[in-house]
């Protein structure tokens, strides 16, 4: 594997319990032009996870691990991990990235020139996303639409704008810039560690560089349902800036104007065909369905500018009522909940910041 000028990029990932993931993505990054060294966080797995990092050694070189066995009180397990591993870091640039994603032949290559070339300090993607079940089809699109319009990516990239943002599954940034910002032990308690980080390099005066990345790396989030609804109440009234006015507006505006004409259209269609509707029946179906379809287009735009397939638009009243129940979820946990859980931890609410995954 060459390195790259300036001493290589080394490539950290936390693992705990990946066992069905972490063999392909260690191989995506050793295929990377520019990787000196690989560094996996065990980060107290009780599956396979060990296991196949110890039989991966002999095939990749640059594979080094390291095993945690207990976390400090006062860090998210992400955070802990990524920070045992930057300690022994040889890179001038360091990717952190998660388990469950695949890195594209080249994308490293592609992404590291145009941090170089664009003076950027820390240059985050937000992944491609696979959704293989109806569920990951309604939802996971369209929490990426509200959130591309949370934190749009021209805002961020631009070094004028307080903006700023990063998406934990793809984080290259330069170490100087990764150290004058404190690391992950700056943001040791914050859930939302990705974006805490992203803007502390930004206020140190570092140039953040955010862009939409299906075309260099893809992931898959969740395998179940309930682990989709466990990590979107975790993430999303931090995302939201813990600003429950924005949130509330968010649930009225998907459930009023996303499922209701559909839900209203179905409704009047079934009374015009029982012979109980007049004109006015008659006109209000026809606005129903052209306010539907409206929206439905509307969406199928926004999902193309961020990297999805516009067909996933079929799902949008599905995924509306669910995202609608999903922001109420994570009000509930952070407001009255006292906690939320994540990959067998459960981590206090009260008193989060705004902080990605």
């Amino acid at each position: 594997m060459k390195e790259t000028k300036g001493g290589g990029v080394t490539a950290i990932i936390p693992a705990r319990n990946e066992e069905a993931n972490i063999a392909r993505v260690v191989r995506s990054v050793a295929a990377q032009e520019g990787i000196l060294e690989i560094l996996v966080v065990d980060d107290q797995s009780q599956d396979r996870t060990g296991e196949i990092l110890n039989g991966l050694k002999a095939e990749i070189p640059a594979l080094r691990t390291v095993r945690i066995d207990s976390l400090p009180e006062g860090w998210t397990g992400k955070s802990y991990a990524v920070t045992a591993a930057a300690r022994m870091a040889a890179g001038e640039w360091l990717l952190f990235t998660d388990a469950d994603t695949e890195h594209l032949p080249g994308s490293l290559a592609a992404l590291l020139e145009r941090a170089e070339s664009e003076g950027a300090d820390l240059l985050s993607v937000s992944p491609g996303q696979r959704t293989p079940t109806w569920w990951e089809k309604a939802v996971i699109p369209l929490v990426y639409v509200h959130l591309a319009g949370l934190y749009r990516f021209e805002d961020v990239s631009n070094p004028h704008s307080p903006a700023a943002a990063a998406n934990g599954q793809y984080v290259l940034i330069r170490r100087e810039a990764y150290e004058r910002a404190g690391g992950h032990e700056a943001v040791r308690g914050e859930i939302l560690e990705d974006v805490e980080l992203a803007g502390r390099v930004k206020a140190a005066g570092g140039r953040l560089l955010f862009l939409p990345g299906a075309a260099w790396v893809q992931t898959r989030m969740y395998q179940s349902f309930f682990d989709m609804w466990r990590g979107w109440t975790k993430n999303l009234y931090l995302l939201y800036a813990m600003s429950l006015t924005r949130m509330f507006r968010t649930v009225l505006e998907v459930w009023l104007i996303d499922v209701l004409p559909t839900a209203g259209f179905l409704v009047l269609c079934a009374l015009v065909a029982l012979g109980r509707g007049g004109v006015a029946t008659i006109l209000a179906t026809v606005g129903c369905f052209v306010i539907a379809v409206l929206r439905q287009w509307r969406y199928s735009q926004a999902l193309d500018r961020i990297g999805f397939e516009p067909r996933l638009a079929s799902f949008q009243v599905l995924g509306a009522g669910l995202f609608g129940l999903l922001l109420l979820s994570s009000v509930r946990a952070y407001c009255w909940g006292g906690k939320v859980e994540w990959k067998g931890r459960e981590y206090p609410t009260q008193g989060s910041t705004k902080g990605t995954r």
